[in-house]
């Protein structure tokens, strides 16, 4: 076959598959023209989740008649002042947007710059059916009809109504994101679904379009190194999501779904987070455009860095120091559900009384039974509690919020009274993340210190666990731990970490084979030594079933408030929980 030039519908058409993969990516495209135009308002109106209309209205510069035709025809757009395309400052840029969709859909563009005119013209699937004045307010609006409606290849792999739906609701919120500065509402088959206004400040904005409560569970990031300027809000490790939906990303105020930015979240949050569970972030970075590429993909949602190991680097510290300055927090309510567990106890109907002898006076005095004696429906084993006399008034929670401890429950579960409610703490867990951070304050000083065994134990393990072991051995000796190999299957342990205490060290030296079998290749050696130093933590924290003293439970409370991270253990579980007086009085029925 013959080498020949394919007909413009036919290009228009193939381009449209690069740039309109569904109605959301037609809606990104249409409201990222309406942020570059200038707009300060921007209104979103859909059927059936895209597929049946697309209307997008805003107040911006507007476009003439001729301006209103070049922009229907490929590769012309106002968005390149010159030829310095890495010099880009605007969203769009390509200029396919516009003529792509219009070639797989009907496109009705009404516009009219301030003090002109205005103008309409319709294209029909690549065909001009209308073109002429018309009225309308300053502004642009847009009106995509029946989209791959005459390419049914195309149609049939659109997902359902509802999919497509939620799909564009995501393109909506991470552009409204992006421009706090601009008004944004959302129309979905007459139903009125997102409103936002104009003039929030960027954690306020995150929080109306991600989650309420992560205004009351997030930290702010402002840091920078060199050019790059990393800003937005992070979320506490114990505030999580099972998916990572929850993650937005932005380059230089574009949206971006970037390999680099998603691995560099999670290593921030390594060893503070289950590792089936993700961080809700919104991180905003901006570089001299320069220093990053946008046009390496049709849609412009992948970027390219000239030195991402410095961007990698400037979120993995940004992220660790604001999540520092966290300190102790945690997600402070208990669940919902948690709460619904708690009932009322069951009072006993009175028994009635059997009738008085004809003739028989009724005493005049009945017998009291004591508010505290015990009943037989009430029978039950003594609870799995402890308590001491409340000697100690309540602290101010500006001193001390985690409270002063009054008893220990299940051996495992601190009591603690605070100003403002009740603390619940998990002694295993808060400990087991006050070691880990002891470790990395030991490390960053130079190594941690190290107890010699009075004897040597020998671990027996299979050859490849040793192997692992031997091969990371002074990476371990940098926390205390001294292995020799002992054999073709055993490692011999000459020392622990003096954090650990008296640890068992078969259990530590068969655990740290296990993560070095897991991790070992594919994370980096400052994420395998902080999988080591949390495996060696769990080993040497307070373990539940170990009864505390009073003194004991306020020691761990005042190093809890005083260490970062110590609100979530090393897995990402909550460290503590509080029951504010108002949840408590709920409980009882007094609210």
């Amino acid at each position: 076959m013959s080498i020949r030039r394919l007909p413009a519908h036919l290009v228009n058409r193939i381009a449209a598959g690069e740039v309109v993969e569904r109605p959301a990516s037609a809606l990104k495209e249409l409201v990222e023209n309406s942020l570059d135009a200038g707009s300060t308002r921007v209104a979103v109106t859909l059927s059936a989740g895209g597929t049946g209309r697309i209307e997008v209205a805003d107040d911006g510069c507007g476009m003439d008649a001729g301006e209103m035709a070049l922009a229907l025809e490929r590769h012309c757009t106002s968005k390149l002042p010159d030829e310095a395309i890495e010099n880009v400052t605007t969203l769009g840029f390509r200029g396919e947007a516009l003529p792509s969709i219009a070639s797989v859909a009907r496109v009705t563009i009404e516009s009219r710059p301030a003090g002109h005119d205005g103008w309409c013209r319709v294209v029909d699937n690549g065909e001009v059916v209308r073109d002429g004045p018309a009225a309308a307010p300053p502004g642009t609006r847009i009106v995509v009809e029946d989209l791959f409606a005459r390419v049914p290849a195309r149609r049939k792999f659109l997902r359902s109504a509802r999919s497509e739906y939620a799909a564009c609701l995501d393109a909506v919120r991470r552009l409204a994101m992006a421009r706090p500065d601009v008004a944004f509402s959302l129309e979905h088959d007459g139903r009125r679904v997102l409103t936002v206004p104009a003039g929030q400040d960027r954690p306020a904005r995150v929080a109306m379009l991600t989650d309420k409560a992560l205004a009351d569970n997030a930290v702010p990031i402002d840091w920078v190194r060199e050019d790059l300027v990393l800003g937005g809000v992070a979320g506490i490790p114990t505030f999580n999501r099972g998916i990572a939906d929850h993650q937005y990303l932005f380059v230089n105020g574009r949206p971006v779904r970037d390999r680099l930015l998603i691995g560099a979240i999670r290593g921030a949050y390594a060893e503070m987070m289950p590792r089936d569970r993700h961080a809700v972030v919104a991180l905003f970075l901006d570089v001299p455009a320069h220093q990053v590429d946008v046009n390496v993909h049709p849609a412009k949602t992948e970027v390219r860095f000239r030195d991402p190991a410095m961007v990698r680097g400037l979120i993995v510290s940004g992220l660790r120091r604001a999540l520092d300055e966290a300190g102790h927090r945690s997600v402070q309510r208990p669940a919902e559900s948690a709460l619904a567990m708690w009932q009322p106890e069951p009072v006993a109907p009175a028994a009635a009384a059997p009738p008085w002898p004809a003739g028989v006076a009724e005493a005049p005095v009945l017998e009291r039974r004591s508010l505290f004696e015990p009943r037989p429906h009430f029978n039950a084993p003594p609870p799995l509690a402890r308590a001491e006399p409340a000697w100690a008034p309540p602290p101010e929670t500006a001193a001390h919020p985690l409270g002063v401890a009054r008893g220990q429950v299940a051996k495992t579960y601190i009591v603690a009274e605070s100003e403002d409610g009740l603390v619940l703490v998990d002694q295993h867990a808060a400990h087991e993340r006050l070691v880990l951070e002891r470790m990395r304050a030991a490390l960053s000083g130079g190594r941690v210190a190290s107890q010699a065994l009075l004897l040597p134990e020998v671990v027996e393990l299979d050859e490849p666990a040793c192997d692992r072991l031997e091969a990371r051995s002074a990476e371990l000796a940098e926390f205390g731990l001294e292995l020799e190999r002992f054999g073709p299957a055993a490692m011999l342990v000459r020392a622990t970490p003096a954090l650990l205490g008296q640890s068992d060290p078969r259990g530590l030296v068969a655990d740290l084979a296990d993560e070095l079998a897991a991790y070992d290749e594919a994370l980096s050696l400052r994420e395998r030594l902080d999988h080591v130093a949390s495996t060696m933590a769990c080993h040497g924290s307070v373990r539940a079933g170990r009864i505390l003293s009073v003194a004991e439970m306020n020691a761990l409370l005042r190093e809890m408030e005083a260490t970062p991270h110590s609100g979530q253990c090393n897995h990402g579980r909550p460290t503590w929980v509080k029951l504010a007086h108002g949840d408590i009085e709920k409980l009882f029925g007094r609210k």
